[in-house]
Formats: structure tokens, sequence, C-alpha cells
């Protein structure tokens, strides 16, 4: 196959995603919103990318971090699809560059084209959550606000389907 058809191929499989981000969190800042909504006109050609936002714990109420955690791990896991692969962003998980990421999108394509990136609340996921997930990611050592880890990731995916598509964004 030569490099167009196998730039249609991509594309093929690229059109077909379905790319969900499950975060606790509701009412992002306005400029949180913009960012996200830019990387997702540029990806609707590609892949359909939502997220499904998660009420935190009612932090006010007497209960343990873990018990915090276990509430916001329940609603996740209701939001889970059997079907979807599931990727928690979380410090204990492994780096990856870009690249690997692409690459893992690709490979992951010829399984499912669902894929649910979970972010967890103040208090990071829930022990079941993670034991649930098919891999975990650390987008780096440093600590995010969690919705500015919203529209990073947008980012990502979108700079790992350009990859594949062989489009010079990523230069």
């Amino acid at each position: 196959m030569n490099a167009f058809g196998v730039l249609v191929q991509i594309r093929k499989m690229a059109s077909l995603l379905k790319i969900e981000l499950i975060a606790v969190g509701t009412k992002p800042p306005a400029w949180v919103l913009d960012g996200i909504d830019q990387y997702t006109a540029r990806m609707k050609r590609d892949c359909r990318f939502s997220i499904t936002e998660i009420r935190s714990a009612d932090r006010k109420k007497p209960q343990s971090i873990e018990g915090f955690k276990a509430e916001e791990g329940r609603a996740i896991l209701d939001a889970v699809s059997d079907s979807a692969r599931v990727i928690a962003l979380d410090r204990g998980g492994k780096n990856w560059s870009t690249e690997q990421l692409a690459g893992k999108l690709q490979d992951w394509s010829q399984q499912t084209h669902h894929f649910q990136f979970l972010i967890g609340g103040p208090d990071g996921l829930s022990g079941d959550c993670l034991a649930r997930t098919n891999e975990t990611w650390a987008l780096s050592n440093l600590t995010f606000p969690h919705f500015l880890v919203r529209v990073l990731l947008a980012e990502q995916i979108y700079r790992a389907l350009m990859v594949n598509a062989g489009h010079p964004y990523h230069r």
C-alpha cells in the first residue's frame, strides 16, 4: 500500500474514533471551555471528542479522603462503557511521549474505537477506578489544575491524531 493509501486508512480509522474524557468537576472556567472547543472543532473530522462531567463529592460532609474518592469513583465507573479502552490519568502512571500516545491510539483502535480517559477529583482516582483501567498515564511529574488537564489532554489527542495522519502540526 502506498503512502496515500496508508493515510486514507488512518483517516478512516480515526474518523470512527470516539474519545471521551470522564472528569470529576463541573463548571469549568470559560477559558477551559474555549480551549477544549478549539481542539474539538479541529478533531471533528477525525473523531468524536466529548467530556462527561462528574459532580465532585461534597467536601463539607464529614467523610475521609478515601470516602470522597470512593463516592466520585462510583460515579465515574457508572459512566464507563464495557466496550471502551479505559485510560486513567494519574501521577502513578507511565509518562508517554506524543509519539507513544499516537502509537497507542493506533494500536488500541485495532481492538475498539471507543476510548475513555479518566480524571479524578482533587484527591485523585479511587482504587476501584484504577483497577478498572487498561492503562495508567501520567501527563507529567508536575501537578496540574484538573480543568487545565482537560485542555492538555484535548491538545495531545489532537496532536497524536495528526502524527498518525502525517500532518505537519506536530513539527
